[in-house]
This record gives C-alpha cells, sequence and structure tokens, in this order.
C-alpha cells in the first residue's frame, strides 16, 4: 500500500541521522503550519519559519499550535520571506525550500537570482508525486507546472532531473514513458518526434540511469492488459515508473484528473537548482505536503552526498 506513511518511512530510512531542514518561505496559514508540525513530530525534518512573525504566532496561538521548536525568522513582506528562505540555504542552515502562503513565482524569482548562488545551469522543472493507498505503486510525472511548451533540449532536462527523484527514492533505473496521444513515430505530432529522439537519446549513452521509451498512450505506459491487446513489445509498456508529458496542459490535467476524479493523491516539488523546492498548493491535503517535503528530504540528502 503506498500511502504518506511509506513515503514517511522511507525518507527516515534514506536520510538516517541526516535530518535534513526546510526553510518555509510565508507559513502564515494554518494547514502549512500543520504540515510542518507533524512533519517535526515524525521526525524526518526540522523547520525554519520565514515570514511575518506577528501572523505565524498569531495563527498558531488560535490553532493552540506549538511551533516553540522551530525557529522563527521575521521577514517585512513576501519577496522578503522568499530571499530569507534562499538566504538560510546559503547560510548552511537549510537543505530545502518549501513555499507557504506565496506564488511560487515569487520564490522562484529569488531562487534564479544570480547573486543568490542556487542555479546549478540544469533545467528547472517540476515533478509530481501520484499516489493512491489502494494501489501498490506510484509515478512521478513531468512537467505539469513549470514548462508550458518545452523543446528537446529541455525535455532532456526534465527526464535528468525526475531521474535524481527516482534515483533518491531508490528506484536506480526508472522506466519513463514518453506520454503521446499516438504510440507510433508520426511527423505531424511533434511530441511523437521528440519522444522517438529522447529515446535514442538513452540508448547512446547521452540520458542515463534510467530507461526511456516513446512514444507511448496513456493506457500503454501504464496498463499491461492493454499493451497485451494491442501487441507492443517495448520494455516499459504497461510498466512505466515516470510518465513526462508533452506540455503543461497535459500534465496539469493528468494529475488533477488522478486527483479529482479518480482519488489519487499528489504532491510536487522543483528540482534542477541546488535545493529541491516544494511547492505544494493551497487546496492540497496534509498527506500531499507531507509526502512532498519527505520525497525533498530524500531528494536533498542524495545531493549531498554526491
Amino acid at each position: 500500500m503506498i500511502n504518506q506513511d511509506y513515503f514517511i518511512n522511507l525518507a527516515k530510512e534514506k536520510t538516517g541521522d541526516a535530518i535534513q531542514t526546510v526553510a518555509v518561505a510565508a507559513p502564515h496559514d494554518l494547514a502549512t503550519l500543520e504540515s510542518l508540525r507533524n512533519a517535526v513530530d515524525l521526525g524526518f525534518t526540522k523547520v525554519i519559519l520565514v515570514g511575518d512573525e506577528n501572523i505565524i504566532k498569531s495563527v498558531a496561538e488560535e490553532a493552540n499550535l506549538d511551533i516553540s521548536d522551530m525557529e522563527l525568522v521575521h521577514a517585512e513582506n513576501l519577496a522578503d520571506a522568499a530571499q530569507k528562505s534562499v538566504d538560510q540555504v546559503n547560510a548552511g542552515k537549510a537543505s530545502l525550500i518549501m513555499k507557504g502562503l506565496i506564488d511560487t513565482s515569487v520564490i522562484l524569482k529569488a531562487v534564479v537570482k544570480k547573486e543568490n548562488n542556487l542555479r546549478t545551469g540544469n533545467t528547472l522543472s517540476y515533478v509530481g508525486i501520484l499516489f493512491n493507498e489502494d494501489r501498490d505503486k506510484y509515478y512521478l510525472t513531468s512537467d505539469g507546472a513549470m514548462l508550458i511548451a518545452p523543446d528537446l533540449a529541455q525535455k532532456k532536462g526534465i527526464i535528468e532531473n525526475v531521474v535524481d527523484v527516482a534515483h533518491a527514492l531508490g528506484n536506480e533505473e526508472p522506466k519513463i514513458a514518453m506520454i503521446c496521444a499516438k504510440e507510433k513515430y508520426y511527423e505531424k505530432m511533434p511530441a511523437t518526434v521528440d519522444a522517438v529522439a529522447l529515446q535514442r537519446m538513452n540508448q547512446e549513452g547521452e540520458i542515463t540511469g534510467c530507461l526511456v521509451s516513446g512514444p507511448l498512450q496513456m493506457d500503454n505506459a501504464v496498463d499491461l492488459h492493454a499493451v497485451e491487446v494491442k501487441g507492443i513489445d517495448d520494455p516499459v509498456a504497461g510498466r512505466a515508473d515516470i510518465l513526462v508529458v508533452p506540455a503543461i496542459e497535459a500534465g496539469n490535467i493528468l494529475l488533477k484528473t488522478a486527483k479529482y476524479l479518480g482519488g489519487w493523491t499528489f504532491g510536487g516539488i522543483v528540482v534542477g537548482a541546488k535545493v529541491p523546492i516544494v511547492v505544494c498548493s493551497r487546496s492540497d491535503g496534509e498527506s500531499a505536503k507531507l509526502v512532498s517535503i519527505a520525497v525533498s528530504c530524500m531528494l536533498s540528502a542524495r545531493n549531498a552526498q554526491k
């Protein structure tokens, strides 16, 4: 069964004594503070709260929520909260960042600022963690929130980023399906052209640490019965661990359809910078937030070992 406990226990196993610290920008809402309280109590992270001290204390006190063991850094406004969260990383006090009641764009503006030295030259992309406690498998997806219409080079970066996440979770050779509306090369459908090119890059050793296949339709990627009926002979077909979509609309629709019509839960992180960034929506439940923090902790711990 894949639920939040699966990821939390995995985070404890993967990080061991190297407990990671998250700097949270503008944790001005109760849902974020409650998730952080639970994350600390579960023993897989430490927390630095960065925001308006009066708002944070007021929200916590009104809910009778103890935040006394969390460091509090006052920020004058949202931009200041984003910058001071980045400062915690550069000072060596935090190893990941989380957004609270603040737009993702404000966080990313601070992250990509040249003088903050968090860029790596890699593509910045979003990785969704899609899970359902009634299933024995989870999926990583990308990119449903960052890159609008990625070109071939950006798709290569998307794959490299999501592979890093899979490795941090213990999957050393994840199977990646390049999701398209057709499972064959078709020159009038650019997504299929890119999928074939990316599979070739993988076969030739330009993309490593994974097995890339495409183009594959969604059913061919995740359902062995569909693969059998269609007679598809492919090592990824029906067994995909990672679903890479051709554009932001496809990724966004995939995640939200799974959540609202299929009963799945998804968390999300931005990767490609020096540290991972937890970017859950305000409407996301506690499980999504906890899993996103846990996955970020595992990625941060793995990066520290490189």
